[in-house]
């Protein structure tokens, strides 16, 4: 980048201990203060080449606020930068009346600029970012080669910066429109697993998974929380709500359909809209355990017309941490699912057991039914049974499918409560 590149190796290790510790938006206006310190200068400024504008971002000019301000913006051909990227003017311009081009500009005598010097900030591409520039109303004489190198240093700096700065907006732009092409071309598909009560031995509800076509593949989790980072997270969430509800006449007898929502999106007045005029006494709002609430009375306030309608609360993945106490006692839900890392293995591990035993008895006490998932074994459906648990889900009695397969599991699966079926055993291993 011009004389920047060819700084002694020390001059770059001073400009990098000064700036060090800086916060990432506090680098550049540092660096305009320390370089506008060391030059004895009335003015610095870092400004953004904006359709042939400088637009200043970033100003250093302690009692000229008056004169400078952010978000200024000047032609470039009436101000020095557009002719120092031209070549018609030099860098460093000592006395700018020394100078004919700056001399017969109009900003050198109504500023007045006396002193100068404006480095490009150029992209990784070569192309010109903006400018980083000290501004002295009288000349500067005393300004020499060596000032120059030491703004280039600064300069350089504030372009490394710039480009990882421009790098982070390319890249959260491509996150962006990779979920919105998610939620408009519909690159999902929604897959149901069924909910089992032991000893009626018939599913008595359904629970909507979401999965993905979109590229590069990943896991459900994963595609939930690039949508949480861009601003997106409600708006896939309610996407994939209102394509599961969409099955709900489907489900047999008075089977529930129980749907996943963060508490934003339970905040959300467009979920709502989502199940206005659904049957609500057949829905079942999952909330899990790992997703933070700033305000508890707000999420309460928010789910209370849609219960008094006749939509229960499930807190999901109960035992897997301590914020699942909280959703618990402050949300009071009508369901508990116990998480798959207590069910995992319960019929063999007493500390499991305890536990499940300890949700069991709040629950009693609170009035929530409880709910296991994940159960894979025949010694974990019989060892929840045995605690008094009467409901769960899990690989043994089915796995997640499209709509059409979940519902024929049905005819697999009821009337065989206590042992492995074989047809399950088989899709389970």
């Amino acid at each position: 980048m011009g004389m920047g590149t060819t700084m002694p190796s020390y001059s770059q290790s001073i400009a990098k201990a000064i700036l060090l510790g800086e916060k990432s938006e506090n680098i550049i206006q540092r660096a305009l203060k320390t370089i506008r310190r060391h030059l004895g200068m009335d003015i610095a400024y870092f400004s953004q080449i904006v359709d042939d504008k400088a637009v200043l971002h970033r100003i250093d000019a302690p009692g000229l606020e008056h004169i400078v301000k952010v978000g200024d913006a000047f032609p470039l051909e009436d101000i020095y930068c557009g002719h120092v990227l031209e070549g018609r003017l030099p860098e460093l311009m000592p006395d700018t009346s020394a100078e004919p081009v700056a001399a017969a500009m109009p900003i050198t005598r109504s500023f007045p600029a006396g002193a100068n010097i404006s480095i490009p900030v150029r992209l990784e591409d070569g192309s010109a970012y903006g400018m980083f520039c000290c501004v002295n109303r009288e000349a500067k004489r005393s300004l020499n080669e060596r000032d120059l190198e030491i703004m280039h240093v600064f300069a350089d700096l504030v372009a490394e910066q710039v480009n990882d700065e421009v790098a982070h907006r390319l890249h959260e732009n491509k996150r962006i429109a990779c979920i919105e092409d998610i939620i408009s071309e519909h690159r999902f598909h929604i897959i149901y697993q069924p909910i089992w009560a032991f000893r009626q031995a018939k599913p008595i509800g359904f629970e909507a998974l979401c999965r993905f076509e979109a590229k590069p593949a990943r896991t459900p989790d994963i595609w939930f929380k690039e949508a949480n980072a861009t601003g997106l997270g409600t708006d896939l969430e309610l996407a994939a709500i209102g394509e599961a509800v969409r099955a709900l006449p489907s489900f047999p007898g008075e089977a529930y359909l129980s749907f996943n929502a963060s508490p934003t999106t339970v905040l959300d007045d467009r979920l709502g809209q989502h199940l206005n005029g659904l049957p609500l006494e057949r829905l079942v709002l999952e909330m899990t355990e790992h997703a933070p609430v700033d305000d508890y009375c707000a999420l309460r306030q928010a789910l209370d017309p849609l219960r008094k309608a006749g939509l229960r609360l499930a807190i999901d993945d109960a035992g897997a941490g301590y914020a699942s106490l909280q959703h618990i006692v402050q949300l009071a839900p009508d369901i508990i699912k116990l998480d798959m890392s207590l069910t995992r293995n319960v019929d063999s591990d007493p500390a499991r057991r305890a536990l499940t035993a300890a949700l069991i008895f709040f629950g009693h006490e609170t009035g929530a039914s409880i709910l296991a998932e994940g159960i894979e074994t025949a010694g974990e459906l019989a060892m929840l049974e045995t605690l008094g648990i009467g409901e769960g889900q899990g690989y043994l009695l089915g796995r997640p499918a499209p709509l059409e397969a979940s519902l024929e599991m049905e005819s697999v699966t009821s009337g065989l409560i206590g042992e492995e079926p074989q047809a399950t055993r088989k899709s389970a291993s």
